[in-house]
Order: structure tokens, then sequence, then C-alpha cells
């Protein structure tokens, strides 16, 4: 069977997921990346519903992301969490390696408040 970039970041996530949960408390704090964006919530998985979210379509309208601007994300989203009264969090990678705008995104939200 010939893998790909999607399916074995699916395999990972799939992974990830069973040990990862978040709660009212606690919520996950989920990163999607395309192309030209970065995209992170704070999803509640007992009720099903996301907390709050950010991505760097607001804070700029260029068609690429790079690490400083994924930085920015997380801080903006710590900024949110910490409104909302969150400042612990469980992280979900979502099956990208932590690396690079995973990682820039990880430590500006450290940056902002949050604990994980």
């Amino acid at each position: 069977m010939a893998t790909n970039k999607t399916t074995r970041r699916e395999r990972i996530k799939r992974r990830i997921r069973k040990k990862v949960s978040g709660n009212a408390t606690r919520p996950r704090m989920t990163i999607y990346r395309s192309n030209s964006s970065v995209y992170v919530q704070l999803v509640d998985d007992l009720k099903g519903h996301t907390i709050t979210s950010a991505s760097s379509r607001e804070l700029s309208d260029k068609k690429s992301i790079n690490v400083e601007l994924a930085s920015q994300v997380g801080k903006r989203i710590a900024e949110k969490a910490v409104a909302a009264g969150i400042d612990k969090v469980v992280f979900d990678r979502n099956g990208y390696l932590y690396h690079g705008k995973v990682k820039a995104l990880a430590e500006g939200a450290r940056e902002g408040g949050l604990k994980f």
C-alpha cells in the first residue's frame, strides 16, 4: 500500500486522539495548517463545541503563513483563552510534526499565558 503525507498524518492523528481529550476546565487546543493559513481552536470534547478560535486570517491578509505569524496566532489564542477564564489546555498537534509553524504557535501560546 502506497502511503502519502495525508494518509500518514491521518494515522498519526488517530493515534493522538485516542489519548488526548479536552473538557470545560482544560480544553483541547487543536491546530489545522493549510498552505495559506494556520487555524487553532479550543474544543470542549465532552459538550462537543468550540470555546474560542483564532487564525492567521484574523491577523494578516497575506497569502502565506510564516513562523512569526504562527507565533502571533499562538499569542492571540492565549489572550482569548485567558479572557474566557482558561489557563490550562491539552495540546493536540493534529498529526503535524512538532516543528516549524506548529512549534512557533505552541511557544506563542505559552508566552501568552497558556500552560500545557
